[in-house]
């Protein structure tokens, strides 16, 4: 694991509380964060990450328990603390009527940052994140992945310590995506700390030192991405079949060998004991059933495995849209 040496944790919440109205968002979180590396904090929506970040970043004050950044308490010297932080959102906080130049130098002036650095702070960032050539064109003109690049480099402007991202590749295509993974590990390299708010199992995996699993408003399990998969003890066994009605069908014929097996469209699995031993006894019980599937797969458990074992859900998934309690949250906000 990356580590700045400091034993200061960069960010430390204790038995955190928040409510929006009868909406429960945080239950008792708890959290902590080292210095120097990058911090993945997966839920699917609604589990309460962006909360989490809205109280870090001081924009939500927590109804009990206490939240740290760099020993700095959030809700009693919030000041204090975005001058400490930089934050990047889930969609590009940008004014599409500037430049790129001219958006950076307003941030550098919003944060109060000497004049007299602005627009070679402005250069200085826009050459990292590879924006130099469109600098001096209006925002509206940049592509989603620019637009990314962008915010990302306006929450830098002040040199913070620690940086929230909260969902900061929604809605990249993959090379965007890849090259905003490669900034983001430079900047840990450089010794920035990232809290990394994602539903993409593979961006955790790719990107963070520790991952915390968070359902409900509460912390359900944490680690690293491999102690997680080392978690189910167990190897997945996914059979495929040529119609969803045949891989209903497969349930009951492969319950007893895979219990809590789903279904997905085609395929039907789950985890296992006995790894590729046990692929001989699917293939018995399927036979026996008169059923003939056209793939079987037997590998190691992922990252999404680990989350849907643990939350009965995919990290993707919507629920109800009317008692999504992050949805709920940004309500409660806006009518304030």
């Amino acid at each position: 694991m990356r580590s700045s040496g400091t034993s200061t944790p960069a960010v430390t919440i204790r038995g955190v509380t928040k409510s929006f109205g009868e909406v429960r968002a945080l239950d008792g979180i708890d959290l902590e964060v080292a210095a120097g590396t990058v911090f993945g904090l997966l839920g699917p929506n609604g589990a309460g990450k962006t909360t989490t970040v809205r109280i870090l970043t001081t924009t939500v004050r927590p109804d009990g328990g206490r939240a740290e950044v760099l020993g700095v308490d959030v809700a009693r010297f919030p000041r204090r603390v975005r001058s400490l932080i930089g934050l990047a959102g889930q969609y590009a906080a940008v004014d599409e009527r500037l430049t790129g130049r001219e958006n950076l130098i307003l941030i550098g002036q919003l944060t109060h940052q000497p004049r007299r650095r602005l627009r070679a702070r402005a250069d200085e960032l826009l050459e990292s994140f590879k924006l130099t050539r469109a600098a001096d064109r209006p925002i509206s003109g940049f592509s989603g992945g620019m637009r990314r690049r962008l915010d990302l480099a306006a929450s830098l402007v002040h040199h913070p310590q620690v940086l929230f991202l909260d969902e900061p590749t929604t809605g990249l295509d993959p090379r965007s995506r890849n090259d905003l993974w490669a900034m983001i590990r430079k900047l840990v390299d450089d010794g920035t700390t990232v809290l990394l708010t994602t539903q993409y199992l593979e961006e955790a995996e790719q990107l963070a030192d520790a991952i915390a699993v968070i359902d409900h408003g509460r912390v359900i399990a944490e680690g690293t991405a491999s102690s997680l998969k080392a978690s189910l003890g167990a190897t997945i066994i996914e059979v495929t079949f040529a119609t969803p009605g045949e891989a209903r069908g497969a349930l009951s014929a492969l319950d007893r060998i895979i219990p809590g097996a789903g279904v997905d469209d085609l395929v039907v699995g789950g985890p296992v004991v006995g790894g590729a031993a046990r692929s001989l006894d699917v293939v018995r019980a399927l036979d026996a059933a008169r059923l003939a599937p056209t793939g079987l797969t037997v590998r190691e458990p992922s990252l999404d495995d680990v989350f849907l074992a643990l939350t009965g859900r995919t990290a993707t998934h919507t629920g109800d849209p009317d008692s999504d309690v992050e949805r709920t949250a940004a309500m409660a906000g806006a009518a304030r």
